[in-house]
């Protein structure tokens, strides 16, 4: 099952989870629409701060190399106000975003609890339906991580496309081009520490799809005997086995679900350890690549201390947006096995008999 299909690997389709999503965010109250909007206003303002840090990285170190004290002083003064800016957008940021995931996660719990309840509980719930074990423990966990990731991965996402196309423009306008010959042929590459950004980039996305492409599945795996481990437990609770044949046969059966989850947290700690091998990677080699690809030009005097490390700051920020899938790829794959399992959960639902003594026309709640 790849990270973005449609179905996941138990057949299951996303359609019923995006509804009452939808039904959340494109409700159009005041409260979600200003919601919306101061977090999109802060994600634009913190990317303004951060192209005038890496700007007052510049003057900073140009004013070192010229041995200037009152211009060090000036840029001292100008970083603590974007310091405090910076700190207070990201306080901001915080209380917008829990606040966002609290409302969507209450909005869509009472949205299963009102299906769940017009249902006939006459006979338990259908336990071979995947996402039907601890079905309490899918509203309360599953639903929770399904609303709560989505909020942080979104916005990150949107941060990082914003930022790549800002300080690509800066590699262009600072790093500009270098005379290199190969084979005694001058060639001149512009931009090339654009170039040079979107080559490591594409080499690191690739080898975490590579490495971390069996992620999703055994993070769904895992849930799903978590859940199984859940539900053969419960019979532990409040009742005794009849005779010792059945209380053999429920232990054997608690063994094997404990043997399941054991195995599974196994390949998720491999899963782990080949996914740190690229992001540990990455983290130490970027600054280092940036400043290689900006030696030869501070060598012949063409950089001056400043601009290069503005560079290498706008290097490894392009670098971490273009790398976005690289750092969310765990978290994309825990959000879509809870959405999954969410999504199963509605279907068992919906698949339960309709209780005749509900009333038909049940309000659904709206977003509070």
């Amino acid at each position: 099952m790849g990270l973005f299909s449609h179905n996941d690997s138990n057949g299951h389709n996303l359609s019923g989870f995006w509804q009452l999503s939808h039904r959340f965010w494109l409700s159009g109250t005041p409260r979600v629409t200003g919601l919306i909007a101061l977090l999109i206003t802060v994600v634009l303002a913190q990317l303004a701060v951060q192209f005038y840090l890496n700007l007052w990285n510049r003057h900073f170190f140009d004013a070192l190399e010229r041995r200037d004290g009152a211009e060090l002083w000036t840029q001292t003064f100008v970083f603590l106000a974007l310091a405090c800016t910076s700190i207070c957008l990201a306080a901001t940021s915080v209380w917008a975003r829990m606040t966002g995931q609290r409302n969507w996660r209450e909005s869509m719990t009472r949205s299963i609890l009102a299906k769940w309840s017009l249902k006939s509980h006459d006979e338990p719930m259908n336990c071979h339906d995947h996402g039907a074990e601890n079905p309490e423990y899918r509203l309360a966990e599953d639903v929770r991580v399904a609303t709560d990731a989505p909020v942080d991965l979104i916005l990150a996402f949107l941060s990082s496309v914003l930022t790549a196309l800002t300080f690509f423009s800066v590699l262009w306008s600072v790093g500009g081009s270098i005379a290199v010959s190969p084979f005694g042929f001058r060639l001149e590459i512009p931009g090339y520490l654009v170039l040079g950004v979107i080559g490591y980039s594409t080499l690191m996305t690739a080898l975490m799809l590579w490495f971390g492409r069996r992620m999703t599945s055994i993070s769904e795996q895992r849930n799903q005997n978590e859940a199984e481990f859940r539900a053969a437990a419960e019979v532990l609770r409040g009742c005794h086995p009849a005779t010792e044949a059945v209380e053999a046969g429920w232990m054997d059966k608690l063994e094997r679900r404990l043997q399941a989850v054991l195995r599974s947290w196994r390949d998720l700690c491999w899963q782990l350890v080949d996914m740190t091998l690229v992001s540990h990677g990455n983290f130490l080699f970027a600054p280092v690549v940036a400043y290689f690809l900006c030696f030869p030009k501070y060598l012949s005097g063409a950089m001056s201390l400043g601009e290069v490390t503005q560079s290498a700051a706008a290097f490894v920020t392009v670098q971490g947006a273009v790398n976005w899938l690289v750092d969310n790829y765990q978290r994309l794959a825990d959000w879509r096995s809870s959405a999954n399992r969410v999504a199963a959960l509605l279907a068992a639902i919906d698949r339960m008999p309709d209780d005749n003594s509900a009333s038909v026309e049940a309000a659904e709640p709206l977003p509070r």
